[in-house]
């Protein structure tokens, strides 16, 4: 009887040890498993060491890009503009096409940026796309195409800018009321895509659309044609895009 109550005690003490390392061990593998999994869906921006030596810009864009609605669109566009701020020796590649839209972006302009290997890229191409009647499916395809692209290619700060708010300009002033209300909220649905895409693939937003609008806002931002902003316009533009890339 006595061998038999010892084997029956051991046989407890077994089983509890192995009831308690489950328990122990269990949560642990679980917590690491989210964890891992968080982490891999997680972009963030990659910095820039503005004062780090010298940097290769790459500005992808279009008519705004190439300075139109300034008096010397070489040099007070917003890219050339934002190029002054870069350590001496930087090097800048304004890509900009005046009218272009965001697919032909995609073949225009896309492989030469790659071919560069930019430490810094801006990206300001929606406002011909939306007024261009491209549909907000089709474009944001083409934006994912655009930022998955640049991602796996490259270790650039990438930094973009959406749309503000477009029924402030003169070029809007003959639209109904309706037709204006139809527009802020299309506006608003684009960059709610475009938010979302920049948090995908870790892009810092610069969003010209908040705080009122500033850039639409202010009659002496905006160009004689209406449409592209003014010398100080430009000024402005460029601003709030170093602001984005020193990550202020």
């Amino acid at each position: 009887m006595l061998p038999r109550l010892l084997h029956l005690f051991w046989v407890l003490i077994a089983l509890t040890f192995i009831f308690s390392a489950c328990i122990s061990f269990a949560p642990q593998s679980n917590k690491s498993n989210t964890h891992s999994k968080h982490q891999s869906t997680t972009i963030q921006p990659t910095p820039i060491l503005i004062h780090g030596g010298p940097v290769t810009y790459a500005a992808l864009g279009a008519s705004d890009a190439v300075g139109i609605g300034s008096n010397i669109p070489g040099s007070q566009g917003y890219v050339p503009l934002i190029a002054t701020h870069l350590p001496r020796g930087s090097h800048l590649i304004n890509l900009g096409i005046s009218g272009i839209q965001l697919h032909k972006a995609l073949s225009q302009e896309l492989p030469l940026a790659l071919t560069t290997s930019p430490n810094l890229i801006t990206i300001w191409l929606v406002a011909n796309d939306f007024i261009g009647g491209v549909t907000y499916d089709n474009y944001l395809h083409d934006l994912n195409t655009l930022l998955q692209q640049l991602q796996l290619s490259t270790r650039a700060r990438v930094v973009m800018a959406n749309l503000p708010d477009l029924t402030r300009l003169p070029a809007f002033e003959n639209e109904t009321f309706s037709q204006k209300s139809q527009t802020l909220l299309a506006i608003q649905q684009w960059n709610r895509g475009i938010a979302q895409l920049a948090k995908k693939y870790g892009v810092v937003l610069v969003d010209l659309f908040s705080q009122g609008s500033q850039l639409t806002a202010h009659p002496e931002y905006i160009s004689g044609d209406g449409f592209h902003p003014s010398p100080s316009g430009y000024v402005q533009l460029a601003n709030y895009f170093w602001q984005a890339i020193k990550g202020q």
